[in-house]
Parts: C-alpha cells; sequence; structure tokens
C-alpha cells in the first residue's frame, strides 16, 4: 500500500525511505513551520491591533474579527503545507456567510466550532510550536555543524554524537513532522457534526436543483403547449384554406399535400414532446397509471407489477416516474432485451422499485454510464440505488426511496 504520511512511509520501509522524498517533505514541513510560526505572531498582533484600532467604529466586534481573521489566515496556511507530510486533502470546514460584509462573515465565523479550534490552534502555534520546531532543526542541524566545524583532539567525542545525531535527523525530523501533522489535523479538520452539516447542505442545495428542474420543465411544457403548438394549428388551418382556392391535382395541391404530411409529423412529434416533459396521466391519475401508459407504448414488452398507494407526494411521483423512464429508454437503447420488468412495492414508508431486463448486461456504475443520473436523482430523494448487471444478464435496479405521508 502506498503510504499517505510521512508516518506510515517511515514504518513501513525504514531504510528505503532514506532514499525517498519524505525525510525532505518533513525537513520542508518544519522549516516553512518556523516561518509560518514567526509570521503567525505578526499576523496574530497585527490582527488584534487593527481589531483595537477599530474598536471605536465597531464596538466589541472589531477586535474579535482581527482575531478570526489572524487565526483563518494561519490556519489557511496549515492546512496546505500540511500536504508536505500528509497527502490527504484537508478540506476547508468554513461556510460561506449568509450575507456580505465584514459583520456577516464575522457573525458566521463565530458561530463555527472549527473558528474556535483554529484560534487555539493559531496560539498554540504563535507560542510554542514553532519554537519547537527551531529546536529540533537546532539539535538535527545546528549542533553537529558546532561541533564538526570545530574539531580537534578533545572535542572527537562530541564530533561521533553530532555525526550519529546527523545520520538519525531523517528520523528525528519526520517523527516530530508527523507528531506535528497529526495535532494540526485534529484541531483543523472538519468534525462529525461539521461533516454532517455540509452533508445536509449538498443534500438541500440537490433539492433545490430538482425543484428548479421540476419548475423549468413544466415551463417549457406550457410554453411548448400554448406557443408552438397553437402555431402549428394556426398554420394547419391556413394550409387548409389554401387548399380551397387550389385547384385540384395540380402542382400546387401536391406541395400542399406534402406540407399537410409534414405539419401533422411535426404536430405528433410536438404532442409526444410535450406528453414526455409533463404527462397527464401522471398529474390526473397517478404514478402507476402513467408507467402503466409508458409501458404500453414501449418498443419490447414490458410487465408492470406496482402495488402503490394511490396518490405519492408531487416531488417523489413526479422523480421516480423519469426516474422509470430513463432507466427503461437506457434498457431500449443498450441492453439488446427482449423483455423487461417494471416492480414497484410501499413498506414501512419506504418505496421499492425493480427494473430488470434480460439484456446482456455489462452496466458499470463507475464508469460513467448512464445510471449515474438515475443515481443522483435518487440521492435528492435521500434515497439510494444499486445496480446488478453481470456480463451476460440479466441487469437488475433496485431503488429504495423513503416516502412519509404528512
Amino acid at each position: 500500500m502506498r503510504p499517505t504520511t510521512a508516518w506510515q512511509a517511515m514504518a513501513q520501509r525504514p531504510l528505503s525511505f532514506l532514499t525517498s522524498s519524505w525525510p525532505w517533505r518533513s525537513l520542508a514541513y518544519l522549516s516553512s513551520g518556523v516561518l509560518v510560526g514567526t509570521a503567525a505572531v505578526v499576523i496574530f498582533a497585527v490582527g488584534l491591533a487593527a481589531g483595537l484600532a477599530l474598536l471605536l467604529v465597531l464596538i466589541g466586534i472589531a477586535p474579535l474579527a482581527g482575531l478570526v481573521t489572524a487565526s483563518t489566515v494561519v490556519a489557511r496556511l496549515e492546512r496546505q503545507r500540511l500536504r508536505l507530510v500528509d497527502l490527504d486533502r484537508l478540506p476547508d470546514p468554513h461556510r460561506r456567510p449568509d450575507g456580505q460584509g465584514t459583520r456577516a462573515w464575522v457573525a458566521m465565523r463565530i458561530k463555527e466550532q472549527v473558528t474556535w479550534r483554529e484560534l487555539v490552534f493559531t496560539l498554540i502555534s504563535s507560542a510554542g510550536l514553532w519554537w519547537v520546531d527551531l529546536m529540533v532543526l537546532l539539535f538535527c542541524f545546528g549542533l553537529p555543524a558546532v561541533f564538526l566545524s570545530s574539531l580537534d583532539g578533545e572535542t572527537w567525542p562530541w564530533a561521533i554524537f553530532s555525526a550519529v545525531v546527523l545520520l538519525a535527523s531523517p528520523y528525528t525530523v519526520t517523527s516530530w513532522a508527523g507528531a506535528r501533522a497529526a495535532m494540526a489535523r485534529t484541531f483543523l479538520a472538519p468534525r462529525d457534526r461539521e461533516l454532517a452539516e455540509e452533508l445536509r447542505e449538498v443534500r438541500a442545495s440537490q433539492v433545490r436543483l430538482l425543484d428548479t428542474f421540476d419548475a423549468e420543465r413544466v415551463r417549457i411544457e406550457r410554453d411548448l403547449h400554448d406557443g408552438a403548438q397553437q402555431r402549428l394549428v394556426s398554420l394547419g388551418m391556413t394550409l387548409g384554406m389554401l387548399r380551397l382556392e387550389t385547384p385540384p391535382h395540380s402542382p400546387q395541391a401536391e406541395l400542399l399535400t406534402q406540407a399537410e404530411a409534414q405539419l401533422s409529423t411535426a404536430h405528433q412529434e410536438l404532442r409526444a414532446l410535450i406528453r414526455g416533459l409533463n404527462p397527464p396521466v401522471l398529474a390526473d391519475h397517478g404514478l402507476v397509471a402513467a408507467i402503466e401508459d409508458y409501458a404500453a407504448r414501449f418498443p419490447i414488452p414490458v410487465t408492470v407489477d406496482l402495488r402503490l398507494p394511490e396518490k405519492l407526494p408531487r416531488k417523489i411521483e413526479t422523480t421516480m416516474y423519469y426516474l422509470i423512464n430513463e432507466a427503461m429508454t437506457n434498457i431500449a437503447k443498450h441492453s439488446g432485451a427482449a423483455r423487461a420488468q417494471v416492480r414497484g412495492r410501499y413498506h414501512a414508508d419506504l418505496l421499492i422499485f425493480d427494473i430488470t431486463d434480460d439484456g446482456h448486461g455489462g452496466v458499470d456504475p463507475a464508469a460513467g454510464s448512464g445510471v449515474t443520473g438515475l443515481a443522483d436523482r435518487v440521492k435528492a430523494l435521500d434515497g439510494r440505488m444499486r445496480v446488478s448487471s453481470p456480463v451476460g444478464g440479466p441487469t437488475l435496479l433496485h431503488v429504495e426511496v423513503p416516502c412519509r405521508f404528512a
């Protein structure tokens, strides 16, 4: 297994570790730690001074704003530096402020637990960590340099000691760098509660996107129905009036016949498109009737076995209709199946759907196939989807979605 931290690299291969880049990365981490620690003292002092200077303008919030800003800057630098000895990226757990301006930013940061951990880490880093970094570097390199540069007959025991210290310096530097990085990760990594909050925000964003998609779909359907479809009807009436004034069996009559045929085809395609965007049977009779209607028009035989409540929540009903619709379209286009089945049950506040086909299988969700979009739809409803598709078939798409009635 490839090591992702300096500690792992040193523990897995103690000898080959010496010829890797990890000792140099650890050295760079501690050396930059001295610089960042010194800068942290300056930034912390400047931030506090700036806050105190603005105390008369923004009473109470200015000093805290200076401290929060300073600790946020130091924490951001530390997260970047951690990549030297820890390849696992440390995400920034801060959320975006609800409003604009300094006051909204500080108000948001004060409410976050990670802000206070960053403040404590900045204090520790300014007060002690960078001093320890400097002491480790001086012990590993400064002390041997002093004794080896002043080598004589009386100091040779110290020279031997210095040589041993210098040879062991990769392990010493890496050990402290790993310990320092572990402590920094403890302070700066997002906690489970913060990750859960971020996950809730992501899910809320998915739901908003889904709602926006549904609203846009309804708008497009209405515009097509009230606009393009009515224009086609008007054009048909105009062609009909023109035929009354055209002699039969004339070249113009043949052109009119072709135009009317093309208009009829365009009208049918538009009606099918409108029906696909917002099928009336779904709105009037529910999901079961809509799936049965779609299966009746499907190019291959489909067995529909749905035992569901007569009326489901609108968002779930619409999402599941388009999910099944898209899944069936994928079957018709890519599976080579001769038959398919849609089975649905409602049990213990859970909607369960199984969509199967007898095609050639081999569907791999990790390869970015069409089922990826289906999985995104299910996740937006806090559901889950599983795919079983061995090579040679059959393929099973299993969907579970929470469904609670008010």
